[in-house]
């Protein structure tokens, strides 16, 4: 974003951070399919790397890539949600942390951790997500 075609405005990282997960629980929430709506936020070459522990491993690459990645999410959990989040940014990348909280579709049972996630942007897109999750074990033991 520019202002008077010289001075350069800055996103902080909680206002990159608010505009990404408000776009993903929208596409989330709503089942869509069409994935150029995560364009707001999301870089058409993103790649997110989840954990090979979880029910949704490895690379999701590109805006169809992570489009599948949220629908397998929307499939595991009924809820999902981050309280108390605290973000820093350092050029493009912003390292966050909060308290996540999901819940398993089919068993019901809750699950609340600490979580961190490096993020790196380009312009005001997310182009690249690594999420560390606390206890993997514990989500893939409620997920049964």
């Amino acid at each position: 974003m520019t202002m008077n075609g010289n001075t350069q405005i800055q996103l902080t990282a909680m206002q990159l951070l608010e505009r990404m997960f408000e776009v993903e629980m929208k596409f989330i929430r709503s089942g869509a399919d069409d994935v150029d709506a995560l364009a707001e936020a999301f870089h058409r070459n993103v790649v997110v790397h989840e954990p090979g522990s979880l029910p949704y491993p490895g690379d999701w690459k590109g805006l169809e890539g992570v489009g599948s990645l949220f629908h397998k999410m929307r499939e595991v959990w009924s809820d999902m949600r981050v309280e108390d989040l605290t973000a820093a940014r350092e050029g493009d990348t912003v390292f966050m942390a909060c308290t996540l909280h999901l819940t398993c579709r089919t068993s019901g049972v809750a699950i609340k951790q600490p979580f961190a996630e490096v993020l790196r942007f380009e312009g005001e897109r997310l182009i690249e997500a690594t999420p560390f999750y606390y206890d993997t074990s514990e989500i893939v033991t409620a997920l049964g």
